[in-house]
């Protein structure tokens, strides 16, 4: 589990069929390969690693689902390492689990902030709300308004200059992560419904 508070931006070193190998920093200091590795809001597993980069494996769900597949090297990467379980809870409940990507549809000062504009598709929006949680990109972020196609998120200017966001311009795709707790509560809502104590089906 994560938080969605960015650590460090990674650099693409190398990108072979099903691989990626990631240069970082401050993220390494404790990294041992099975470890799990939050890249660009996707929760990735370690299966190599020297003292300056580190591998993954990205399989064709994850490309099909994320915007792995259209990183080059060079690129930027947001990057978070797991949660430790006496960390401070400062962003949101992250799996790393994209639900879908997003585009980049307008950015636009915001006094000193930068304020950002995402469309989405209903599958993503559906779980958007006002001053509600959405990860961008791995980075947990409060939605400032939205409406069916779309959100905004005003994003400060320490994050602006320690993430990936400073790169990104209009037309870009991110990837986003619904809050989880909306989907469950959906679920419970709206069924189907399975009996809470199943002893008497045994």
């Amino acid at each position: 589990m994560f938080t969605g508070i960015v650590e460090e931006v990674g650099t693409v070193q190398e990108i072979t069929p099903g691989h990626l190998t990631i240069d970082a920093s401050t993220v390494m200091d404790d990294l041992k390969v099975s470890d799990s590795i939050n890249v660009n809001g996707t929760c990735l597993t370690v299966t190599k690693m020297d003292s300056k980069s580190f591998s993954v494996d990205t399989v064709p769900e994850t490309l099909r689902r994320t915007n792995l597949g259209q990183l080059s090297a060079g690129d930027f990467t947001n990057l978070e390492r797991p949660m430790k379980a006496d960390g401070r809870f400062g962003g949101h409940i992250v799996q790393g689990h994209v639900d879908g990507t997003g585009i980049v549809e307008s950015i636009e000062p915001d006094g000193e902030a930068m304020m950002v504009r995402f469309s989405a598709e209903s599958p993503v929006m559906r779980y958007v709300v006002e001053k509600g949680f959405v990860t961008v990109d791995g980075a947990s972020l409060t939605v400032v308004n939205c409406d069916s196609r779309t959100f905004s998120v005003t994003i400060i200017p320490f994050t602006w200059e320690h993430t990936v966001f400073k790169a990104r311009k209009v037309g870009d795709t991110v990837n986003l992560e619904a809050d989880v707790i909306a989907k469950y509560v959906e679920r419970l809502a709206t069924g189907p419904h399975l009996p809470v104590d199943l002893a008497d089906e045994l």
